[in-house]
């Protein structure tokens, strides 16, 4: 152990214990725990960091090199004694390390440097900005508590210490004296931070501003008239404009910003100001429409983004007028809905109201209906009410989703929008069988013949299909035959005995496709006997 053991007397039998240190100081003992018999040696575990540790046969807690609060405030551990047999003798106990700050972190600043801005004329007083430094000590502590302070300042006129900062808050304020932007337009400030044992520098520049004593002024009060299409694509350019500010260029005091104060309730023009030449320029923002507003009489003003100093109010300089005539262009008849659609039952009567398609002329012109695209010829549509009707009977069958054009003209122009039909299926198709039979039975037979047969229909199958077989009660077919049922679609046509001659014979068969309502169908299936042809397996065996 290279750590001394003069003047230890800090001993004692193993129980829980509490020890503060402060961080750094490299390695120090900190306990010596006494073995009691049986237990020959010591074992620590938990939050060890790497330097914290026991010498075993000693029971000598000690630390082998540096803690730091700002890594890690507590460390806990548990602390045991074992026999000769490595077995616990006592605990383990709780050993809680608490960790002391130091001052050991110099203040920083968040950034390297700051920057300031001052209206000239401002009041003593007036807040120019806050700088910010943090301290990785402990919050709250003296080693973390700050202090700030103005190095030096430059330039130093027209005086010195034209600027003070709140020493605990950072915040930069306007001494007595206010500013001139004649006088210096900029200040170069340093300023440092200080904690009980570390100080740091950071710049500040402040630069003093123009304030806003200076209209804007229009060089036309009057801009005419102009005259524009209706139809003039949004975003279109209609006229440049232009007012001067006295204030210092390129400022917040000399920026102009142009709105229209009236004639414009819907917000129908936007402008924008070049912010190098202060020209504006006017822009459609939506379009127009002869028939809502033929003519526009704006007024336009121009004001600062800076408010202007007490005792400077905007006047009848910064107004200007502008007429916007618009002029009709013959538009295409428009309708209500971008696109039509309905569902209806297959079955529903010829000369059935489908909808009412709707559409009108912006100049109030009349309109007039018409269809395209209607290859059935199942659709039909009032030319003058836009009604739609049924011309003949529908077909889910042949088509579930009819899709066709409505064309609304009026004298010269027109327009289309799509109209969609879904048909819903009703029962209306009967059953068939599934296959083109003949079914082939080779001659002589012995009786126990079977082949399988289906049944279908074209109707929509929503679930599984059910067909109900069953043989006619004509042309002694209940003595020769037998229908048995295989699933929901399918049965097994057997012979019932072997005294068949050597013929084709008819098999009448009904079929009940189960639906609503349930529809019946009498079919007969071709049951030939031969000797020249084999049966296929499927109709031997299944």
């Amino acid at each position: 152990m290279w750590l001394s053991l003069e003047g230890l007397s800090v001993t004692g039998p193993l129980k829980d214990m509490d020890f503060s240190v402060q961080e750094g100081g490299g390695p120090r003992i900190l306990h010596q725990f006494k073995l009691e018999p049986p237990a020959v040696s010591f074992r620590i575990s938990g939050e060890k960091a790497g330097i914290i540790d026991i010498e075993p046969r000693t029971g000598i807690l000690y630390i082998n090199g540096s803690l730091d609060w700002e890594t890690k405030q507590v460390h806990k551990l548990q602390v045991e004694s074992l026999d000769e047999n490595g077995k616990r003798v006592k605990g383990p106990y709780a050993v809680t390390i608490y960790v002391e700050d130091i001052n050991d972190n110099p203040p920083e600043f968040n950034q390297t440097k700051y920057y300031g801005v001052v209206r000239q004329n401002s009041r003593p007083g007036s807040n120019i900005g806050t700088v910010f430094a943090t301290d990785m000590d402990e919050k709250d502590s003296l080693n973390s508590r700050l202090h700030f302070q103005i190095q030096s300042q430059e330039p130093e006129f027209p005086s010195q210490n034209l600027f003070y900062i709140q020493q605990d808050t950072g915040t930069l304020q306007l001494t007595g004296r206010s500013l001139s932007k004649r006088e210096s337009a900029k200040y170069f400030l340093k300023v440092l931070v200080t904690d009980p044992q570390f100080e740091t520098i950071c710049n500040v520049e402040v630069h003093v501003i123009d304030i806003n004593d200076q209209i804007p002024i229009f060089k036309n009060s009057d801009y005419g008239s102009v005259t524009l299409a209706e139809d003039i694509p949004i975003g279109s350019v209609i006229l440049e404009i232009e007012a001067t500010d006295g204030d210092e260029p390129a400022t917040g005091s000399s920026l102009i910003v142009y709105q229209v104060k009236e004639g414009d309730p819907n917000n129908t023009f936007t402008i924008e100001t070049d912010s190098e030449t202060n020209r504006g320029f006017i822009r459609i923002g939506k379009a127009l429409d002869f028939e809502t507003m033929p003519v526009y009489n704006l007024v336009i003003n121009a004001t600062n983004p800076e408010p202007l100093v007490e005792g400077v109010e905007y006047n009848a300089s910064s107004l200007t007028k502008l007429k916007v005539s618009v002029t009709n262009v013959d538009e295409p008849p428009a309708f209500r809905k971008p696109f039509y659609k309905t569902e209806v039952s297959e079955d529903i009567p010829v000369n059935t109201l489908l909808m009412t398609v709707e559409a009108y002329d912006p100049e109030g012109d009349s309109v007039r209906y018409s269809l395209e695209g209607d290859v059935r010829k199942w659709l039909r549509i009032d030319s003058a009410t836009g009604q739609v009707y049924t011309a003949s009977p529908l077909d889910r069958e042949t088509e579930e989703v009819y899709s066709i054009e409505v064309v609304v003209s009026e004298l010269t122009q027109k327009s289309k929008v799509f109209l969609t039909l879904h048909l819903r299926d009703v029962n209306d198709n009967y059953p068939q069988i599934a296959m083109d039979y003949p079914t082939f039975f080779c001659y002589p037979v012995s009786g126990r013949e079977r082949t399988l047969i289906q049944a279908t229909d074209a109707d929509e199958q929503l679930f599984y299909s059910k067909f109900t077989f069953s043989l006619a009660d004509e042309m002694n077919a209940r003595n020769n035959w037998e229908i048995s049922k295989f699933n929901a679609t399918h049965a097994f046509l057997s012979l019932k005995h072997a005294n068949f001659e050597e013929k084709v014979y008819d098999v009448p068969i009904i079929l009940n496709d189960n639906g609503k309502p349930p529809l019946e169908n009498k079919v007969n299936l071709k049951g030939i006997l031969c000797t020249q042809l084999l049966p296929s397996r499927e109709q031997l065996h299944l």
